[in-house]
């Protein structure tokens, strides 16, 4: 799995999509803890990760919105900016459906942030409807030709939602997924991210039948790591998991608090 020893000296600087898209290779797959803030982000970087990526179910919460576009675009590009200045390593960004922004725009914006990439998904943040596949793959080569147009490197990961508001027997589904990212990396994707797919055979399915770099969400019931690298994945991601994780923590302590007990352990460190 690549994550980075110290890089110190040679890290990729903001805005390093060619030093991101390098760093997805089927079999050896980036890991990706997603963040939510400025401070998460030095966190990952800290440890030791060659990237940042940020995760839009995280990011709206954080910044007081829920999430499917609830968060104005402003906010969330807001949000991005303020992290790819707290890191030196490349930043990915979660963009839903992009916000409603026209490609143009929406690369424009996203290059002012210093962002390497984002995520794009192909069903109705609002609603959950899935956008038929040839509406997305134009959508995504819109984004490729203004980047293109604008001098802009900008690696693209585009969501395959089937697995979460597609319909069809399992069987159905796996064979749309494949033929989405198959069409979505035609149209420009660098990598496809066929989202609550957790079974291994059909990871190793999309792998192989997509013909290029596949991201899997890692949740409860995924595949271990190494079992994903053998399956062939080219990037690993952790979602809202982390945040809502941390949440929770911090649930716990302030309950504690609000029942008069200490919220630090027995002999944590002093605060």
């Amino acid at each position: 799995m690549t994550i980075a020893e110290d890089t110190t000296n040679d890290r990729p600087s903001p805005g390093g999509a060619a030093a991101l898209r390098a760093l997805h290779v089927p079999g050896d797959p980036l890991v990706l803890p997603n963040v939510w803030d400025a401070a998460s982000a030095r966190i990952v970087e800290a440890a030791g990760f060659p990237a940042v990526a940020t995760g839009s179910a995280a990011v709206a919460p954080a910044l007081g919105y829920d999430d499917g576009e609830a968060a104005p675009a402003a906010e969330m590009l807001a949000a991005i900016a303020r992290i790819v200045r707290a890191v030196a390593v490349p930043v990915t960004a979660d963009l839903e459906r992009g916000y409603g922004l026209a490609p143009a725009e929406l690369v424009e914006r996203l290059a002012a942030t210093g962002a390497a990439g984002c995520n794009l998904e192909d069903s109705d943040p609002r609603t959950g409807e899935m956008i038929d596949a040839a509406e997305q793959a134009a959508f995504l080569a819109a984004v490729r030709s203004a980047a293109s147009a604008a001098g802009v490197d900008l690696v693209i990961n585009a969501r395959v939602d089937v697995h979460h508001h597609g319909s069809g027997s399992p069987a159905e589904r796996l064979a749309e997924a494949v033929r989405r990212g198959r069409e979505y990396l035609a149209a420009g994707a660098d990598c496809v991210y066929p989202i609550f797919v957790s079974e291994p055979a059909d990871i190793g399915a999309l792998a192989e039948g997509v013909g290029g770099p596949i991201n899997i969400l890692f949740r409860p019931g995924t595949p271990s790591l190494a079992e994903l690298a053998g399956l062939g994945v080219a990037r690993v991601s952790y979602g809202p998991g982390l945040h809502r994780a941390a949440q929770e923590h911090t649930a716990r302590l302030v309950t504690a608090i609000r029942e008069g007990r200490s919220p630090y352990e027995p002999g944590s460190p002093d605060r």
